[in-house]
């Protein structure tokens, strides 16, 4: 499992400690320190069934409406993929990723679907 962790987070660090009490120690992508490629963005948007402006993009983030982006914006999943790995603030997370499948983990408990 690969667990997309901001250790600055507090969901992030709860889902980490529900994870560990669970005996899971997943690897974790401090995605902040190591970035984002676009093309781990899209595959993280198949594996988690979302649209990037309905779970995936914290939206509510000053980052976001600092770059002069809107919630109504129409761009391809391409466009905002480029967006995150530019801007790796942007993800929503904890994100949790066990084989073929994907999970947010807001609240942390969510992760539970996927183990």
């Amino acid at each position: 499992m690969l667990y997309y962790h901001n250790p600055r987070c507090s969901k992030s660090r709860q889902g980490l400690q529900l994870l560990n009490e669970q005996g899971i120690e997943p690897t974790i992508k401090e995605y902040l320190k190591e970035g984002l490629t676009q093309k781990e963005i899209l595959d993280l948007m198949e594996k988690l069934s979302v649209e990037p402006l309905q779970g995936l993009i914290r939206i509510k983030d000053s980052l976001f409406k600092e770059l002069g982006l809107s919630k109504t914006d129409e761009k391809s999943k391409k466009d905002w993929a480029k967006i995150i790995s530019e801007n790796p603030a942007l993800l929503e997370r904890p994100i949790l990723v066990n084989k073929k499948k994907a999970i947010i983990g807001r609240p942390p408990e969510d992760l539970n679907k996927i183990i």
